[in-house]
């Protein structure tokens, strides 16, 4: 490295000028680039890497009318860890059947099979 360049040279002997001043703004405003979390968008433009699959109701698949209180293994997918209900959106299941789900969570927690809450 010569002292006239206070640069630095690259391997193949070009020099390379370091800026001291701010970095050149990104376009876009500066914001990062894909959705929220840093993660590629999956909008518009189909440019996004994850597919998300078309959630379809558990229990109109495998033709289930009732939802059974007593039946606290299939109740606890639908429970979060603390204790609350898991909305619609998140497990995939239709409207009616979210309605009995509902009701079937809470009658199993009035009768203790279900926790209202976790042990904190």
């Amino acid at each position: 490295m010569s002292e006239e360049n206070p640069g630095r040279t690259s391997d193949s002997g070009v020099s390379i000028q370091a800026s001291e001043s701010s970095p050149a703004p990104r376009s876009g405003g500066g914001r990062p680039q894909g959705g929220p979390g840093g993660r590629p968008s999956g909008g518009p433009g189909g440019r996004g890497k994850f597919f998300r699959r078309k959630k379809v109701c558990k229990f109109c698949t495998e033709k289930i009318d009732a939802i059974p209180y007593r039946d606290v293994r299939l109740l606890q997918g639908f429970v979060a860890e603390r204790g609350k209900i898991v909305p619609r959106r998140l497990t995939g299941v239709c409207t009616t059947h979210q309605r009995r789900l509902t009701r079937a969570i809470k009658q199993a927690r009035n009768i203790a099979l279900l926790p209202f809450a976790t042990r904190h």
